[in-house]
């Protein structure tokens, strides 16, 4: 009697515990998130000549230079905006955020700006996106000074970047605007009059 008793402990003591872990769900290991697909710069430069039309020459040039900073950027916004200023000035645009191989989202822009600038213009923009950690965390104020301007036949760039973030709007279009100012874009889901 005592030998079968011993039996049952030890099958207690090993065979339970073995069974008991084969049949209990593993624990899930933590899973680190893919990297965001990017854009090529091949890709970028093909589409946005096609966005900007056989008029904007210097395009090629100018989205090299933004990659050559800031490398492959994982999400661009497409759209337009007017602005204009003298001495104070305001901007308005609105277009589509998209991921690669994802759907879009519309966003609105709008910013003061204040300096030694002067003029009107309306443009398109083509803006590409840089470690923007969700769609949500898009929609804030983002600090960026114009007269960092890098510009070629008629097609500019200038980078807006908060904390991690940074955005370089690629601009091209009709009218005039010129001069040296510090503004920001703030980026909302709806059209805000009020540009802060």
């Amino acid at each position: 009697m005592l030998k079968v008793l011993a039996r049952l402990s030890l099958l207690c003591f090993v065979v339970l515990p073995l069974a008991c872990s084969a049949a209990a769900p593993k624990g899930q290991q933590p899973s680190e998130q893919p990297p965001p697909k990017t854009y090529h710069e091949d890709e970028v430069v093909k589409d946005a000549s096609q966005f900007f039309g056989s008029g904007a020459k210097g395009i090629g040039e100018v989205i090299a230079k933004a990659f050559k900073d800031q490398g492959e950027p994982m999400a661009i916004i497409k759209g337009t905006e007017a602005g204009g200023a003298i001495g104070v000035g305001l901007r308005y645009g609105h277009g589509d955020l998209q991921y690669k191989g994802g759907a879009g989202t519309r966003v609105y822009w709008q910013g003061p700006s204040i300096g030694f600038d002067i003029g009107m213009n309306v443009v398109k923009v083509y803006a590409l996106v840089y470690n923007l950690p969700s769609t949500d965390a898009l929609f804030q104020r983002y600090p960026g000074v114009e007269g960092s301007l890098y510009f070629v036949g008629g097609v500019g760039v200038n980078y807006v970047q908060i904390s991690k973030t940074v955005i370089a709007p690629v601009r091209f279009g009709v009218g005039w605007r010129q001069g040296i100012d510090v503004g920001y874009m703030v980026f909302s889901r709806k059209k805000r009059y009020v540009p802060f």
